[in-house]
């Protein structure tokens, strides 16, 4: 099996580690060794929270290198312009649009990339970029804590794996009484693309 490296980076709150979690389990319920690291900042809530995800035969590290990542996906577009060192030249950036300043740009000690600034780097590092509003998505289906999954959705309609395996992995991760929308939001996230 063709190793697969995914980068999730979002900030504090997004649900970024509990979307790497199902994405390592759908990993390994497909049938591939996998490793998972997840790195956060200093602040739980606003500050940047980062998972390593790994599928292949046989994982060593659990780290991508910079210019291994096959897939980011960026809760948040600062984010994404934080770890696009990671990417593959062959890479694929799936991004939410929806930005949650940090506390230095919130208090007018640093500048937001403007839109533009945003896209023409990331067309610069990757072969593919898809941009969305997932957080608006997440709010017409009732939660914004579902904006992880939706996300997953969205790379599971670009990763060949079985959709059961998608599905399993959220219902173990997810609790009972947010199955139903989370499962909603990861269809509704398949397709956004």
């Amino acid at each position: 099996m063709k190793g697969i490296n995914f980068l999730i980076a979002g900030v504090g709150g997004q649900g970024t580690v509990l979307s790497g979690d199902i994405l390592a389990q759908v990993g390994m319920e497909a049938g591939y060794d996998v490793k998972k690291s997840d790195v956060l900042g200093l602040a739980i809530r606003s500050g940047s929270v980062v998972s390593h995800v790994r599928w292949g035969d046989k994982i060593n590290a659990p780290m991508s290198m910079p210019g291994q990542v096959d897939y980011l996906l960026a809760y948040e577009p600062l984010e994404s312009l934080r770890m696009a060192e990671f990417l593959r030249p062959d890479g694929t950036i799936l991004l939410n649009e929806y930005k949650i300043p940090p506390v230095a740009v919130a208090t007018g000690g640093a500048r937001y990339p403007t839109d533009e600034e945003i896209h023409r780097t990331l067309a610069a590092v990757a072969r593919s970029v898809y941009t969305f509003n997932a957080t608006a998505k997440a709010q017409e289906l009732g939660s914004v804590k579902v904006v992880n999954v939706l996300m997953l959705g969205a790379i599971s309609a670009l990763v060949e794996i079985e959709l059961r395996f998608w599905e399993e992995s959220i219902g173990l991760y997810v609790p009972d009484k947010s199955k139903a929308v989370n499962l909603k939001a990861f269809h509704a996230g398949r397709t956004l693309l």
